[in-house]
């Protein structure tokens, strides 16, 4: 079933495309799920990595995830009709917790003044207590846990929160023989530790991300947090997933020029000899990033065919070299690699940065169109 998002109904059938292969997260769904020695969270943050964070939810819950999770509370309220827990960890203090508490969000709980904050809230709210594992990011600082687990167990007592999950995060899963993680673990096993000493029982205990699902089960614990994994991203680069993402988009015009022609802002490239230039209506704006200039590819006719000039903000140039193609001919940017076409990985490598800085960062201007599994429309 392929399913067009609302907002993107009535523009060109021949505009740029973004296609969200659901099938693939189903499949990298369970690969996740076969490897996690407790429950899959699945992650859904930033609109599900940017494919569409019910869609992306939907899916990893019929194949195989538990819970979901989010950064903000605003994230979560479109997702809880699906039925399962949501846990959200990234707020500011005055966030709205008497909302999440009336509407069963469970929230992270990384300082004392977040504790007094949700503590407040009318009602008793379910809370995770999360820990610094070692990234001096998120999470509380280990010199006051033992303080903030007493302080928890506290308001415990009073109706105020339950303290039902403990987690943390590792800072180099993605390298795993990196001794940062021996340490985590260590961190993270002392502070469930402190915690119980506290009184508290935590029955959700959780350290892992994608990485670390795949890689290393002494971080399991009870659940394992999988957000990248889902949409075909494994920054540990040892198990095959399925990217979920194709990026396509047609050719607008087609021009000769002779050798020495110089192509777009500041002239960065010039043509060695005659060739066909095609041009194609994406740019930096949509998500494709600048970095990239001079080493991107995109596909044409089956063919690589390299972007030339720097790229600007709406519009990029392939040299087709000899090649000839018709206006209004298909381009795929990105894809799995089926095809041979270029695929997020090799986009990040370009850059320089990573896959989900370019899975996310497709712009509102890129029509989308949902590829769905057919027994989804049987789900809520």
């Amino acid at each position: 079933m392929i399913g067009v998002a609302a907002a993107d109904r009535g523009r060109s059938p021949g505009a740029p495309r973004l296609d969200i292969d659901l099938a693939a997260v189903a499949e990298n769904t369970r690969v996740l799920a076969s490897r996690a020695s407790g429950e899959l969270m699945a992650v859904v943050k930033a609109d599900g990595f940017g494919h569409g964070a019910v869609d992306l939810a939907r899916t990893a819950l019929a194949h195989g995830a538990t819970r979901l999770g989010v950064t903000s509370l605003d994230e979560a309220w479109p997702l809880l009709d699906l039925g399962v827990p949501v846990l959200s960890w990234l707020n500011p203090v005055d966030a709205d917790f008497a909302a999440a508490t009336f509407r069963g969000v469970q929230v992270a709980v990384p300082s004392l003044q977040h504790l007094s904050a949700v503590a407040a809230a009318p009602g008793r709210t379910r809370v995770h207590l999360h820990v610094d594992a070692g990234m001096a990011r998120d999470g509380a600082d280990p010199a006051g846990w033992a303080h903030l687990c007493r302080t928890a167990r506290r308001a415990e007592r009073r109706g105020e929160v339950e303290v039902v999950g403990v987690m943390g995060h590792l800072g180099c899963a993605d390298v795993p023989d990196d001794e940062c993680n021996a340490l985590a673990r260590t961190r993270f096993v002392w502070a469930l530790e402190h915690a119980r000493a506290a009184g508290l029982r935590p029955r959700d205990r959780h350290l892992a991300a994608t990485a670390a699902t795949l890689t290393d089960p002494r971080t399991h614990h009870t659940m394992s947090r999988v957000g990248a994994g889902l949409v075909g991203i494994d920054p540990s680069r040892t198990t095959p997933l399925r990217a979920a993402m194709t990026l396509t988009a047609p050719v607008i015009s087609v021009r000769r020029v002779r050798a020495g022609t110089p192509i777009g802002y500041g002239h960065a490239h010039r043509t060695s000899a005659p060739t066909n230039l095609a041009l194609v209506p994406l740019g930096y704006a949509d998500g494709l990033p600048r970095a990239a200039s001079g080493r991107a590819q995109v596909l044409v006719r089956g063919v690589r065919r390299p972007v030339v000039g720097t790229l600007s903000m709406d519009q990029l140039v392939v040299d087709l070299g000899q090649r000839g193609v018709d206006l209004g001919e298909t381009v795929t940017v990105f894809g799995p690699g089926d095809a041979g076409e270029p695929t997020v990985a090799e986009w990040a490598a370009w850059a320089g940065t990573i896959e989900h800085e370019i899975v996310t960062g497709i712009g509102s201007r890129v029509a989308r169109r949902v590829r769905s599994v057919p027994h989804l429309r049987s789900l809520p």
